[in-house]
């Protein structure tokens, strides 16, 4: 009997509390752990949902039509690896280097719409093409390789002086390339440490300014003056730039004959040397 009174009133207890919200309350944070448990939802691995991959080359394009691609950028001049299939970091930069030659948004990435423009363009003309020289379009940002025998200049996408301000040994100096008429004067093979960073065969022109390979090279001016261009053309570019070669470099200001022909005018030779 006393049993069965004590099993009544522990039922009647357990109402009263359910109906006034305790045991809803107490059992809610053992639910909120249960929920913040779940594991996220996997993301959707469907390629139709899945953002196009960026990269040398757009995915649409077949392998026949990028080796198309790499023999019409080779005839016309721009350096790319004819050896390597799909994507490669010279196709990389040869397509960023016809963009800026074209005049078209820098993205390196090699369309449909790109392959187009590809078919109808045209060789670049250097400034001078009678001798064996080196010239170097600060504006468009690109490097051209004349051979003086009427063969298409090779062009490399390159990365100038930023023009911004940077401290070194002491000294705040702005990140200018200087333009004019120089000669390769010093090289160096393999890498040379310098206080502003690794350099890759470098070629000096002028002062402390090289042209070397460096593993970043924007399409936009981004060094502290030197002339950077792909590591992957680097060592046969030294080969190339022999001591004593002539290097032409100009920006929108066109260089002016005496200018080119002469290693006393240097534009900028003044502010370089009070700030090195």
């Amino acid at each position: 009997m006393k049993h069965t009174i004590i099993q009544a009133i522990f039922l009647v207890l357990t109402i009263t509390l359910f109906k006034s919200g305790v045991m809803v309350a107490s059992a809610w944070p053992r639910m909120q752990n249960r929920v913040s448990e779940k594991p996220p939802p996997q993301q959707s691995q469907n390629p139709k949902t899945t953002p196009t991959k960026k990269g040398p080359v757009a995915e649409d394009l077949s392998d026949a039509e990028i080796s198309e691609a790499r023999r019409l950028l080779d005839q016309l001049g721009y350096w790319v690896s004819l050896e390597t299939t799909g994507n490669d970091i010279s196709l990389h930069h040869a397509i960023t280097a016809l963009q800026k030659i074209e005049g078209r948004k820098r993205t390196g990435i090699l369309t449909r719409e790109e392959l187009e423009v590809l078919s109808s363009a045209r060789r670049p003309q250097p400034l001078e093409s009678e001798y064996p020289h080196l010239e170097i379009d600060l504006d468009r940002q690109v490097l051209l390789v004349i051979d003086g025998m009427e063969a298409a200049p090779r062009i490399l996408s390159i990365s100038s002086g930023s023009g911004k301000l940077f401290t070194e040994g002491g000294l705040t100096r702005r990140a200018i390339t200087p333009t004019g008429r120089f000669e390769v004067h010093r090289k160096i093979e393999g890498w040379r440490k310098s206080p502003l960073g690794l350099l890759y065969y470098p070629n000096y022109i002028y002062a402390g300014i090289a042209i070397h390979g460096n593993p970043l090279v924007p399409p936009y001016p981004a060094s502290h003056g030197c002339i950077r261009i792909p590591m992957f053309a680097a060592k046969e570019f030294s080969a190339i730039a022999k001591m004593g070669m002539v290097v032409i470099v100009y920006d929108t200001n066109p260089l002016t004959e005496t200018e080119r022909r002469s290693l006393s005018s240097v534009r900028g030779k003044s502010a370089y040397l009070q700030r090195n």
